[in-house]
């Protein structure tokens, strides 16, 4: 008994604490109530009147200019007309809240359950996979703040919101952002939209089109009817489905409801200047703070390069097969992009986006660690037979010169030899290289890494050879020289990148030797114009990926051709199509600069006895593709100038999916439809 009321005792200080730690955490909310709450007073007196609200301009003028002024994309605000909530279709109104804000009605501006489903979602995946902004967050973030990730910013966002929701009427809000949103191509409001996707005002909208304009919020420029119908579509599916889920709209009128069948408006064609601007728009907001006035963006793009560009990969690519471009000066500036053949027919940006396979461009990465370890140009190797774990590489004809010189090995693409440096220097070594110039994609270390296995993009391939023929010093790509707004005060000016020297000279001046030896007497040869070039060509396992890359008075330009699906084309060895394309925009590029002739003094050997350049053959008369290996998949390829004569097959979603460097999976759903995290 003395026992049980020694623990009764000691445990009776217990309760005073808990009510103590209950008591502050009430006081504790309160005052955080109290705080929030004056916060709100303040924000609401900030606030415009709805009148004010609606006759302030809905978006910003942006003016994208070349660089020699000319403007080359308008994305002025496309205005409609002001459609006051009781003119809006019910169809519109009930799409937006359903797969913007399903709770639109009942929350106070900010809603706890979508953000508690946002943090626990967070926690789940590490990531933010899920947003949790209402539509008064939305507006509050269009009109007062911008779009950076910062805490401090949806700190803001929220208590405008709240105040918003003082100030206004839940149809006012609403009014207020159907006519406010940005829809992508330059319009704001659903009017604008409307008229823009259907040719018609919004007050006759359907529900089909109401569903797809709704679906356009998320990602204006991913689920446009002018850039990608089928995703658009696939948009507006997932909208009528939340619709039905929301109990706006029963089974029976979902069922009718056919997004395909919906008649767009014709659309001014695109000229393949539009893959440039899709790359440098979106850097926009890292770089000024400017929402409201028109401005200019000037840009380094060089109309005249960009033609011999379009030109150039129009008429090289072979059929069947996509292609890409990207040329940068010796300061980093892209004078030139194409990020396909037919940016109406596709506007994916394979110049920045697609991840392939570079084939022996990768030795640029193999060399210069050799280099760096010690070995010359002159240095002998031998061409032989190898085996490593397993791995037996081969040569493009199947054949082995025996003893040359690296110069020769690198001329010639020799596998066998580039597989023996791989081991010598460690392919560790090799990866980190790589990384040093500029490769952003994961690298694998395997043996057969030093023949290009790892995927990479072509800007960072262009941007990793611009640093080479920059002495060795790195090169980083950019694409807005200034932006000011149109009375001419400056908002930004593009300052030198911090360059660092990424290899001694001396190594980048050995791998330029290497390079210009490719193609004065090797595997580059097509590549000639007529004035020093140094360059590498690549080409993957049956010839799915070709390449060049290179340059030449002080302009660097990478070439990559092959199919989204990458099923084998005849004729896209690097040395071939490729080559020919970097020949013809470069003769266009530098036509109008100096000859320069590279620090280097080159012994150009031999060409080799037997060697094919573009296809090696085997054993039993098989053609060998880069790596040795027999070419597989398309007939054409037994005569590479005969192209296919239908058109290309429908294209493979999963490899699409991982070439754009989507190697996870895509995030859960949440009620709003995929909402991306704010």
């Amino acid at each position: 008994m003395a026992r049980a009321r020694k623990i009764s005792k000691e445990r009776r200080p217990m309760g005073p604490w808990i009510l103590r730690i209950i008591k502050a955490g009430v006081i504790a909310a309160l005052l955080g109530v109290m705080v929030l709450g004056i916060f709100v007073a303040m924000a609401r007196g900030e606030i415009d009147s709805f009148e004010d609200l609606k006759a302030s301009p809905n978006g910003q003028m942006i003016r994208v200019r070349a660089a020699d002024g000319t403007v080359i994309q308008s994305l002025g605000p496309s205005f409609g007309r002001w459609l006051d909530i009781n003119q809006l279709p019910a169809e519109m109104k009930d799409a937006m809240v359903a797969v913007e804000d399903r709770r639109y009605y009942i929350h106070p501006g900010v809603d706890p359950i979508g953000i508690t489903r946002s943090l626990y979602a967070r926690a789940i995946e590490g990531r933010w996979t899920q947003g949790g902004s209402t539509i008064t967050q939305q507006l509050a973030r269009n009109i007062y703040l911008n779009s950076n990730k910062e805490f401090g910013r949806k700190i803001r966002e929220v208590i405008l919101a709240l105040a918003m929701e003082t100030k206004f009427s839940k149809d006012q809000i609403l009014e207020l952002y159907l006519n406010k949103v940005y829809f992508g191509g330059g319009a704001y409001g659903v009017d604008a939209a409307s008229r823009k996707f259907f040719d018609h005002g919004a007050e006759d909208l359907s529900l089909a089109e109401a569903a797809i304009i709704a679906g356009l919020v998320k990602a204006p420029s991913h689920y446009s009817p002018t850039a990608d119908a089928q995703a658009a579509i696939d948009r507006a599916t997932v909208v009528v489905g939340v619709m039905q889920d929301a109990g706006m709209i029963s089974a029976a009128e979902a069922a009718e409801v056919k997004p395909a069948d919906v008649k767009m408006a014709k659309q001014q064609p695109q000229d393949s200047v539009r893959y440039f601007t899709d790359w440098v728009l979106p850097q926009l907001d890292g770089l000024i703070d400017e929402t409201e006035k028109p401005i200019d963006v000037w840009t380094t793009l060089d109309l005249k390069m960009q033609r011999a560009a379009t030109a150039a990969i129009a008429a090289n690519a072979p059929r069947g097969a996509q292609g890409a471009l990207v040329s940068i000066d010796r300061d980093g500036a892209v004078k030139a992009m194409v990020g396909g053949t037919d940016y109406v027919t596709s506007n994916y940006n394979r110049a920045v986006t697609a991840v392939r396979q570079p084939g022996s461009a990768w030795k640029l990465f193999v060399y210069l660690a050799a280099l760096e370890a010690g070995l010359r140009p002159e240095d002998m190797v031998e061409d032989k037979p190898v085996e490593i774990e397993g791995w037996q590489p081969k040569n493009s004809n199947g054949q082995y010169a025996g003893e040359i010189s690296l110069r020769t090995a690198f001329a010639y693409s020799k596998n066998t030899v580039a597989a023996q440096l791989g081991q010598e220097v460690g392919t560790s070594s090799i990866a980190n290289m790589a990384r040093r110039f500029g490769i952003t994609t994961p690298i694998n270390t395997q043996p057969s890494m030093v023949l290009g296995t790892s995927e990479t993009r072509v800007i960072d391939m262009t941007q990793a050879f611009a640093s080479v023929g920059s002495n060795g010093r790195s090169i980083t790509p950019y694409g807005i020289s200034k932006v000011t707004t149109i009375d001419g005060e400056i908002l930004y000016t593009a300052k030198p990148a911090r360059s660092v020297q990424l290899v001694e000279d001396w190594v980048a001046a050995a791998m330029t030797d290497l390079m210009q030896t490719a193609v004065a007497t090797g595997t580059g040869r097509a590549a000639n114009i007529g004035r020093p070039v140094a360059g590498k060509t690549g080409t993957t396992s049956s010839n799915k990926d070709g390449w060049f890359l290179g340059f030449s008075s002080g302009l660097t330009t990478g070439v990559w051709m092959g199919r989204d699906d990458a099923r084998a084309i005849g004729g896209l060895e690097g040395g071939r199509a490729p080559a020919q394309a970097w020949a013809a925009y470069m003769r266009v590029a530098v036509s109008g600069r100096p000859v320069e002739n590279f620090a280097t003094e080159v012994t150009f050997p031999e060409q080799l006895e037997g060697e094919d350049l573009l296809l090696g053959e085997g054993e039993e008369g098989l053609l060998l593709d880069e790596n040795g290996m027999p070419i597989e998949g398309d007939p054409a390829l037994e005569d590479p100038g005969a192209m296919p004569g239908t058109d290309p097959e429908p294209l493979d979603d999963a490899f699409i999916e991982r070439a754009i460097g989507r190697r996870e999976p895509r995030s859960s759903r949440d009620e709003g439809g995929l909402r991306e995290p704010q």
